[in-house]
């Protein structure tokens, strides 16, 4: 007998055995009651999918490479982002979920709001999971309203915290020296200025965030936490709002009768001088602006005395996402203070990390972050930070814009 060739074959045998076990192990893997070992051990090789909005190219470059080199150096897990929007995304799981598909294309979801509410009672979500990644306990804080609710829905579990948004208004302080900071100084700074103030038409997501921040300025925030999301109730809220907005319309660019169609064509009007102010859910855009030369270095962001609403954006599972380990240690990843910093010093997004938690290098190292000009400290906008309004009055209040508002 040719020894030689027979322990050759044994070998192999061994080697067909071990990777059989391995893949069967991490087939039958139940990701709900793993440690987090097992958890990084059926990650390790693998490709994570991340689908969400493309539309922010500095997002997309960070993603690209900061996060995927720092997943491929620590969990040897290999980061493909797909962009696309959440409506295609809902519309492709819930095609799955009718189709019976147990396992589909999609592990990460960047979402929050409306959609997250939508996706979670149709079950295209997948969890309980975040009571699993260390970095919860590690750097969130997990009393933290926002991390328990989404749009005032509760999160159970089935998203983690990604990054926080605030509106912010701005304006080149050379041309308007005298920035709003209310409801009332909005409408005589609208008078001063006929023609050259607008907000995007709802549904757009800015423009249905700054309606709400103005019905949060005139009829305040707090009866709209637990309101039902009752068509007449709400509008009967709002009648003091919506009469405010009426009565800014004849002194709002082309007089309310129309609104642009997007935040972003609101703020090419405001960068070539049609218009003399401005708002973002991104409350340091406007230092990326300057730097970029798209605005002037005397654009200044500024909010409401009363404050300004904000909310987080999150991380979800595809309910059949077929790497939900990866997933899980992904965003385990991008929640920790290390990726966290990055994200605040290269996209300039407000951090989701608790400041209790961190170490004192760590609150060094985001307290050294430049933010650039024009733009108010974290400090400054948390402390004018206000909650969001339930995610199931959002399309009622966007309705009652339409029928109540728009060129009246």
């Amino acid at each position: 007998m040719n020894w030689k060739r027979f322990a050759a074959l044994v070998l192999s045998a061994l080697l067909l055995l071990s990777l059989f076990g391995c893949g069967k192990k991490a087939e039958t893997l139940d990701v709900s009651q793993a440690t987090w070992e097992e958890l990084v051990a059926a990650a390790k090789g693998t490709t994570v999918t991340f689908y969400g909005w493309g539309g922010d190219e500095n997002r997309n470059n960070w993603l690209n490479t900061t996060v995927a080199q720092y997943l491929k150096d620590n969990y040897d897990i290999t980061l493909e982002v797909v962009g696309m929007n959440i409506d295609d995304i809902l519309a492709k799981l819930s095609g799955e979920k009718q189709a019976g598909a147990k396992t589909g294309s999609i592990d990460m979801i960047w979402i929050n709001g409306e959609n997250f509410y939508s996706a979670k009672d149709n079950g295209l979500l997948y969890g309980p999971f975040t009571s699993q990644l260390p970095n919860m306990e590690a750097y969130i804080d997990l009393n933290d309203p926002e991390t328990l609710n989404d749009f005032c829905m509760p999160i159970e579990g089935y998203e983690a915290p990604y990054a926080k948004a605030q509106m912010v208004m701005y304006a080149d302080t050379a041309v308007t020296p005298d920035l709003p900071a209310s409801a009332e100084e909005l409408l005589e700074f609208c008078k001063a200025n006929p023609g050259k103030v607008t907000y995007p038409a709802l549904p757009d997501f800015t423009g249905s965030a700054f309606v709400r921040n103005i019905i949060y300025e005139v009829c305040g925030w707090e009866q709209f936490q637990t309101m039902e999301p009752d068509y007449d109730t709400v509008k009967a809220a709002i009648e003091p709002a919506l009469d405010y907005l009426r009565q800014l319309n004849p002194y709002l660019w082309n007089e309310g009768k129309t609104f642009p169609d997007s935040g972003t064509a609101v703020d090419a009007m405001f960068a070539d001088g049609e218009l003399v102010m401005a708002m973002s859910y991104s409350p340091f855009g406007v230092s990326t602006g300057i730097d970029k030369g798209i605005y002037t270095e005397t654009t200044k962001t500024f909010v409401f005395d009363k404050g300004n609403i904000g909310n987080t954006n999150y991380m979800a599972i595809g309910f059949n996402a077929p790497n939900k380990a990866g997933a899980m240690v992904a965003i385990n990843a991008i929640i920790s203070g290390e990726i966290q910093l990055t994200q605040y010093a290269q996209l300039r997004e407000l951090p989701v990390v608790a400041a209790a938690k961190l170490s004192q290098q760590e609150s060094a190292e985001f307290d050294a972050v430049d933010l650039g000009e024009g733009v108010l400290t974290q400090a400054e906008l948390l402390s004018h930070r206000l909650p969001e309004m339930p995610a199931n009055l959002v399309p009622i209040i966007e309705e009652i814009w339409l029928s109540e508002v728009v060129g009246k």
